[in-house]
Protein backbone atom coordinates (compact mmCIF):
# COMPACT_ATOMS: atom_id res chain seq x y z
CA UNK A 1 0.00 0.00 0.00
CA UNK A 2 1.45 3.24 -0.75
CA UNK A 3 1.29 5.76 2.17
CA UNK A 4 2.75 9.11 2.48
CA UNK A 5 4.98 10.64 5.07
CA UNK A 6 2.50 11.95 7.57
CA UNK A 7 0.24 8.19 6.63
CA UNK A 8 3.58 6.49 8.01
CA UNK A 9 4.38 8.63 10.81
CA UNK A 10 1.08 8.06 12.09
CA UNK A 11 1.32 4.08 11.13
CA UNK A 12 4.71 4.49 13.73
CA UNK A 13 2.95 5.83 16.26
CA UNK A 14 0.26 3.50 16.40
CA UNK A 15 2.64 0.56 16.17
CA UNK A 16 4.03 1.59 19.09
CA UNK A 17 1.05 2.41 21.27
CA UNK A 18 -0.24 -1.11 20.50
CA UNK A 19 3.29 -2.88 20.87
CA UNK A 20 2.94 -4.13 24.53
CA UNK A 21 5.80 -3.33 27.41
CA UNK A 22 6.45 -6.84 28.26
CA UNK A 23 10.02 -7.85 28.55
CA UNK A 24 9.01 -11.39 27.63
CA UNK A 25 8.59 -10.94 24.61
CA UNK A 26 11.95 -9.47 23.73
CA UNK A 27 12.84 -13.37 23.03
CA UNK A 28 10.02 -14.10 20.72
CA UNK A 29 9.80 -10.90 18.56
CA UNK A 30 12.86 -8.90 17.16
CA UNK A 31 10.79 -5.80 16.88
CA UNK A 32 10.57 -5.33 20.46
CA UNK A 33 13.48 -3.66 20.76
CA UNK A 34 13.07 -1.31 18.43
CA UNK A 35 9.79 -0.78 19.34
CA UNK A 36 11.40 0.40 23.06
CA UNK A 37 14.03 1.91 21.30
CA UNK A 38 12.00 4.16 19.33
CA UNK A 39 10.16 4.94 22.72
CA UNK A 40 13.07 6.49 24.17
CA UNK A 41 13.85 8.15 20.95
CA UNK A 42 10.69 9.82 21.07
CA UNK A 43 10.37 10.89 24.61
CA UNK A 44 13.83 12.01 25.42
CA UNK A 45 15.11 13.78 21.78
CA UNK A 46 12.89 16.58 21.42
CA UNK A 47 14.39 17.78 25.13
CA UNK A 48 18.18 16.99 24.07
CA UNK A 49 17.64 18.78 21.11
CA UNK A 50 16.27 21.38 23.19
CA UNK A 51 19.14 21.20 25.23
CA UNK A 52 22.10 21.03 22.63
CA UNK A 53 20.74 23.66 20.95
CA UNK A 54 21.16 25.94 23.88
CA UNK A 55 24.43 24.61 24.71
CA UNK A 56 25.93 25.11 21.58
CA UNK A 57 24.76 28.98 22.19
CA UNK A 58 25.84 29.43 25.69
CA UNK A 59 29.38 27.77 24.66
CA UNK A 60 30.12 29.84 21.87
CA UNK A 61 28.70 32.98 23.06
CA UNK A 62 31.66 32.60 25.86
CA UNK A 63 29.19 33.78 28.94
CA UNK A 64 30.46 31.09 30.67
CA UNK A 65 34.29 32.37 30.69
CA UNK A 66 32.83 36.03 31.53
CA UNK A 67 34.04 37.14 28.18
CA UNK A 68 30.82 36.88 26.45
CA UNK A 69 28.75 38.87 23.47
CA UNK A 70 25.95 38.02 21.86
CA UNK A 71 27.38 38.07 18.48
CA UNK A 72 29.57 35.63 19.37
CA UNK A 73 26.01 33.83 20.26
CA UNK A 74 24.67 35.05 16.82
CA UNK A 75 27.51 33.46 14.66
CA UNK A 76 26.83 29.97 15.82
CA UNK A 77 23.31 30.11 15.50
CA UNK A 78 23.56 27.95 12.29
CA UNK A 79 25.79 25.47 13.74
CA UNK A 80 23.04 25.09 16.82
CA UNK A 81 20.26 24.82 14.38
CA UNK A 82 21.75 22.01 12.43
CA UNK A 83 22.98 20.23 15.39
CA UNK A 84 19.62 20.83 17.12
CA UNK A 85 17.05 20.38 13.40
CA UNK A 86 19.11 16.84 13.72
CA UNK A 87 18.44 15.52 16.99
CA UNK A 88 14.72 16.36 16.58
CA UNK A 89 14.50 14.60 13.47
CA UNK A 90 15.79 11.55 14.61
CA UNK A 91 11.97 10.66 15.87
CA UNK A 92 10.31 11.57 13.02
CA UNK A 93 12.74 9.16 11.20
CA UNK A 94 12.19 6.35 13.67
CA UNK A 95 8.55 6.72 13.34
CA UNK A 96 8.70 6.65 9.79
CA UNK A 97 10.83 3.17 9.65
CA UNK A 98 8.53 1.94 12.39
CA UNK A 99 5.26 2.88 9.76
CA UNK A 100 6.91 1.13 6.85
CA UNK A 101 7.45 -2.17 9.13
CA UNK A 102 3.84 -2.12 10.52
CA UNK A 103 2.49 -1.87 7.29
CA UNK A 104 4.06 -5.04 5.62
CA UNK A 105 2.89 -8.05 5.81
CA UNK A 106 3.75 -10.80 8.04
CA UNK A 107 5.70 -14.00 6.57
CA UNK A 108 3.53 -17.04 6.42
CA UNK A 109 5.12 -18.63 9.79
CA UNK A 110 4.28 -15.97 11.96
CA UNK A 111 0.92 -15.27 9.95
CA UNK A 112 0.00 -18.95 11.38
CA UNK A 113 1.47 -18.34 14.58
CA UNK A 114 -1.07 -14.81 14.24
CA UNK A 115 -4.06 -16.97 13.22
CA UNK A 116 -3.56 -19.41 15.96
CA UNK A 117 -3.60 -16.65 18.59
CA UNK A 118 -6.32 -14.96 17.06
CA UNK A 119 -8.86 -18.15 17.57
CA UNK A 120 -7.62 -18.97 20.84
CA UNK A 121 -7.99 -15.37 21.94
CA UNK A 122 -11.29 -15.62 20.48
CA UNK A 123 -11.83 -18.72 22.74
CA UNK A 124 -11.04 -17.16 25.23
CA UNK A 125 -14.18 -15.05 25.08
CA UNK A 126 -12.81 -11.45 23.87
CA UNK A 127 -14.89 -11.80 20.78
CA UNK A 128 -15.91 -8.10 20.82
CA UNK A 129 -12.29 -6.73 20.59
CA UNK A 130 -11.11 -9.30 18.18
CA UNK A 131 -13.50 -8.80 15.30
CA UNK A 132 -11.82 -5.82 13.78
CA UNK A 133 -8.52 -8.14 13.65
CA UNK A 134 -9.96 -10.96 11.52
CA UNK A 135 -7.79 -10.16 8.51
CA UNK A 136 -6.52 -12.30 5.48
CA UNK A 137 -3.03 -11.12 5.17
CA UNK A 138 -1.89 -9.54 8.59
CA UNK A 139 0.09 -6.92 8.84
CA UNK A 140 2.61 -6.21 11.54
CA UNK A 141 0.57 -3.91 13.24
CA UNK A 142 -2.59 -6.37 13.43
CA UNK A 143 0.28 -8.35 15.41
CA UNK A 144 0.70 -5.67 17.74
CA UNK A 145 -2.98 -5.03 18.04
CA UNK A 146 -3.32 -9.15 19.08
CA UNK A 147 -0.65 -8.69 21.17
CA UNK A 148 -1.86 -5.46 23.17
CA UNK A 149 -5.06 -7.52 23.61
CA UNK A 150 -3.91 -10.75 24.76
CA UNK A 151 -0.67 -9.31 26.99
Amino acid sequence: MKLSVIELIKLGQQYVNFWPEKAELAQYFSDYRAVQSARFVCRYFPALALFTFIMQLYFASGYFTGAGSINSAMSALPQALVYGLFLLSIPVQTLVILGVKADKFLPPSLASWYRAGLEKAKEQGSQNKLTDLTVSKPRYIDLAQLLQLTF
